[in-house]
Order: C-alpha cells, then sequence, then structure tokens
C-alpha cells in the first residue's frame, strides 16, 4: 500500500500555534515520515493559520497559495485560527484538500498519518464550534531531539476570557482552559528526559492558568511545583498580561535561577483613554510601576512590551504618551504592530480610524526606538559572563555557536558541534549591529 511520507508545516502567528505545530511534527515523525527539506517536494503540507489581525489573516492566505505553488501534487490541510474563524475563505481557495478547526485541531497528525495517498477532490470542513466546556487537549508531548529548536515550547493554557476589542482570539480558540498541574509536570520531565535544558511555557493567555481548574490554582502554584521538583535547568515563560503578572510570580524567578530573567508584558498603548477603549483592564501607571518592580527586583532581567499602533482614536497626544512612556522605562525591546480592522471585533466598528501612512509612520518610529532599547540592553553586558543555551542550528552569516542566556542575550562564540544544545560560559566582547560575541569561558 502506498505511503506518503514526507510532509512540511508552515506556522504563522504565535507561540502557542509552533507549540502546536510541534506537536504534529512529532506525532509524524514518530510514524516515520520525514520533514521535507528546503527545496524538497512535500506529500502533505498542513498550514498552521493565524488570524489576530486583518494582516495576519492576508498572510494565512498568502502562505496558502504559496505551498499549492510549491508543492502541486501534495495534500493540502489548513488549520489554526483563521482555518476556525473563516472556513469559507479558505474553502475558496482552489487546491485546498481539508481544513480543521481548533476543536479538531489535535486530529491533524491522525489525518495525515491515515492518508494512504488518498487525496479528496475538493475541500472538506472538519471544524465545529468551540464548546466552552471543552476540556484542554493535555496531548503535547515534546518534540524530538532531531528537531531544530532547542527550547521545545510547552503549551499549558489555551482560549481566552477577555474579548479585548480588537480581539477575534477568543472566537477563534474558545474559553481560557488549562493544562492539568500534574500533566504540566509530566510533561516538564518528559521534556528533560529528552535531553532538553530548558522548556518555554505558553498559552494564549498563560496569566489565566489554573483559573478554570479544580481545584482553582494559579501560575504562581505551578512555578512553585516546578521550583520544588528542580527537573530541568531553565523555565521561561511566555508573554503574561500587566495585571495577572503578580508580585508573588517576579519574587519567585528573582529567587530562583531555575526561571530565566526575561518578561515579556503586552502594554498595546501607554495613553489611559485608548486602553480603555480597547478594553485593557489597567492604566499607565499600572504598567509603569510594574515594569519598574521588575527591574528594582531584577536589574538584569530582560523586559519585552508589545504596542499596538494606530488604534481608533489614537492622537497623535495618545501615540505621544506611548512613546514618552517606553522611552522612559528600562524596556529592552519592543514589538511593534500597526492596527489593522479585523472583522468580527467591536473595533471593527469604531469611528476615528487611523490614516494607514499617519500608522505605518508611527510604527517606524516606534520600531525605532525599539531598536535603541535593544542595543543599551545588550551593550551593558559587555565585559560580563553569561551562561547561553547552544542552539542545534548554527548562526547563518558567521558560522559560529549562536545560544540564549537567561535574560535573552543572543549571543554568538566559536566553539565545536558537541556544544550543541549544551549550558555553557561564554564572557561577552563586543557587539556589532544587533549581534553580541564572546569566547566560552573555561
Amino acid at each position: 500500500m502506498y505511503k506518503l511520507k514526507k510532509f512540511k508545516i508552515t506556522t504563522l502567528g504565535c507561540k502557542v500555534n509552533q507549540a502546536e505545530s510541534e506537536a504534529i511534527a512529532q506525532e509524524l515523525m514518530s510514524a516515520d515520515w520525514t520533514a521535507a527539506a528546503d527545496g524538497q517536494k512535500a506529500d502533505v503540507c498542513i498550514v498552521n493559520t493565524c488570524t489576530v489581525t486583518g494582516k495576519a489573516s492576508m498572510q494565512s492566505r498568502q502562505a496558502v497559495r504559496k505551498a499549492i505553488r510549491t508543492h502541486p501534487a501534495a495534500c493540502i490541510v489548513v488549520t489554526g485560527c483563521y482555518a476556525q474563524t473563516s472556513p469559507e475563505d479558505i474553502q475558496n481557495i482552489k487546491g485546498v484538500h481539508y481544513i480543521v478547526g481548533h476543536a479538531e485541531k489535535q486530529t491533524v497528525g491522525h489525518l495525515v498519518r491515515t492518508l494512504d495517498g488518498k487525496i479528496p477532490a475538493g475541500a472538506i470542513r472538519i471544524s465545529g464550534d468551540l464548546d466552552p466546556e471543552t476540556p484542554f487537549e493535555s496531548k503535547n508531548p515534546p518534540p524530538p531531539l532531531a528537531d531544530s529548536r532547542t527550547r521545545p515550547f510547552l503549551k499549558i493554557q489555551d482560549g481566552c476570557n477577555a474579548f479585548c476589542t480588537y480581539c477575534i482570539v477568543p472566537y477563534a480558540r474558545g474559553r481560557s482552559r488549562s493544562m492539568p498541574l500534574e500533566n504540566v509536570l509530566q510533561c516538564i520531565q518528559q521534556v528533560a528526559a529528552a535531553g532538553y535544558h530548558e522548556v518555554v511555557l505558553t498559552g494564549i493567555h498563560l496569566g489565566a492558568y489554573g483559573h478554570d481548574l479544580a481545584p482553582d490554582t494559579h501560575l504562581g502554584q505551578l512555578l512553585e511545583r516546578i521550583q520544588e521538583t528542580g527537573c530541568i535547568d531553565r523555565v521561561r515563560l511566555s508573554s503574561i498580561e500587566p495585571f495577572e503578572l503578580t508580585q508573588e510570580i517576579i519574587d519567585r524567578v528573582a529567587g530562583c535561577e531555575m526561571f530565566c530573567r526575561h518578561f515579556h508584558i503586552p502594554l498595546q498603548s501607554g495613553d489611559d483613554a485608548i486602553l480603555k477603549k480597547m478594553g485593557r483592564p489597567y492604566c499607565r501607571l499600572d504598567f509603569e510601576n510594574l515594569v519598574s518592580r521588575i527591574h528594582r527586583a531584577m536589574p538584569e532581567a530582560a523586559i519585552g512590551v508589545d504596542t499596538l499602533i494606530g488604534f481608533p482614536g489614537e492622537s497623535k497626544a495618545a501615540f505621544a504618551n506611548t512613546y514618552e512612556m517606553i522611552a522612559a522605562l528600562p524596556v529592552s525591546y519592543l514589538h511593534v504592530f500597526p492596527f489593522s480592522v479585523r472583522p468580527g471585533t467591536a473595533a471593527e466598528k469604531f469611528a476615528d480610524k487611523i490614516d494607514s501612512a499617519v500608522i505605518k509612520k508611527r510604527c517606524a518610529q516606534m520600531r525605532r526606538l525599539g531598536n535603541k532599547k535593544r542595543a543599551d540592553f545588550y551593550r551593558q553586558f559587555i565585559g560580563q559572563t553569561r551562561q547561553i543555551l547552544v542552539e542545534s542550528k548554527r548562526d547563518a552569516p558567521t558560522g559560529m555557536l549562536k545560544g540564549i542566556s537567561s535574560n535573552y542575550l543572543p549571543v554568538l562564540a566559536d566553539g565545536g558541534d558537541e556544544l550543541k544544545n549544551k549550558l555553557v560560559g561564554v564572557k561577552i566582547q563586543k557587539m556589532e549591529g544587533n549581534k553580541l560575541f564572546g569566547v566560552l569561558h573555561s
């Protein structure tokens, strides 16, 4: 019987999507499938889509069409948030064979493994509504060491209850639900047993972890249990909402080297009126105090910030409030997103839309600030020795080993392949462009 054996996964959007793609890839590789190399034709192409903005939806459609062009004989499977919210749009793309929504996303690996060379003539939709009572899908084993990632993502939470006015995610992924605490500990132990030294805990709304469990728990309690097990060298947290990054979590990270000194916090706007219009449950002062508390506890910590620029009603003064606030805070880097209308959200109907040229100009200004912040943050560590986790792939332009420190410094150094996926000490010597260079510390 003919068996399809080569697959390619294209992933758009957030770390949760990346974690889910890794889980699909691992399931396929455990069944003797192989990932198609660059330039190699795949038998099955899986596109894991995003729809967080109108631009993300467009990019998802482009990725689907590219997969069809590049792999004309492949079975095309489209999943992810865009597949959940807009399956009709995907169905209109000629060449798509399966459209799989979030409620059935965990079945993608099984679907692919059982194709046996049979590709449908038209698109088959495998998607349904997300039941608020749907439990967390705990099938989340670690990816194999053959994969390029040395810091695997572990999805411990999915869905969102916030309903910010610009965001479609609660409609795409459903209500917040969490992996049971004991399952999280077991998964981390599996990651460590597979040879990894760091795991990245991720979720759509990570700070809401545990509130749906019985008994009710929270992220701080989970970190306490992880620390007690001591089963892995490093644990990194992905994005956490400002109002959920508690003093307990800050103190836990500051007091234990297992937890990476790295926080990524979505701000979106530094203007109180815009924050209220966005439906964000905090004000400018709350955010300023939070960043200051982190910096006092851990002056070396990396603090990344998300900004959403050009939200309806964002005046010149409102934008200046955001810019000036970030300029004054000890922020390490920025992710700058231009606002684009997302159909189905409350913001779609808001008046006072900002001209696209103005949004583009403001984003460029914010990105220049972000570049300066990043350079200033990197520069202060020249001359210091930091422990880095060496990645499995070398830096393409230089051929040097590259690794990441606890506080998210990317450092390049000369060394042998035996150091890949190892924690090593590196003395940082210089910065060129946006790269740090060091020498291995004996």
